[in-house]
């Protein structure tokens, strides 16, 4: 069976409460890995925040590319 390589382009809707605007972008980036919220109660306390929701919204295959022989 041949293998490939596909690029994917994903995009998630976040809903988060943060001390404000910044830090909800810089902590819904960093926190927001393969679609699932991938912080730790110390995180949460340390930074004062809390993940409400995730949406993919986008889920698209951009390239596919045959690998090997």
């Amino acid at each position: 069976m041949p293998t490939y390589q596909v690029n994917l382009l994903r995009s998630y809707v976040v809903e988060i409460n943060a001390p404000n605007q910044k830090m909800a972008a810089r902590l819904a980036e960093f926190y927001v890995g393969t679609g699932a919220d991938e912080s730790s109660d110390l995180d949460r306390s340390k930074f004062r925040f809390q993940i409400q929701d995730i949406e993919m919204v986008q889920n698209d295959a951009m390239e596919v590319s045959p690998i090997g022989k």
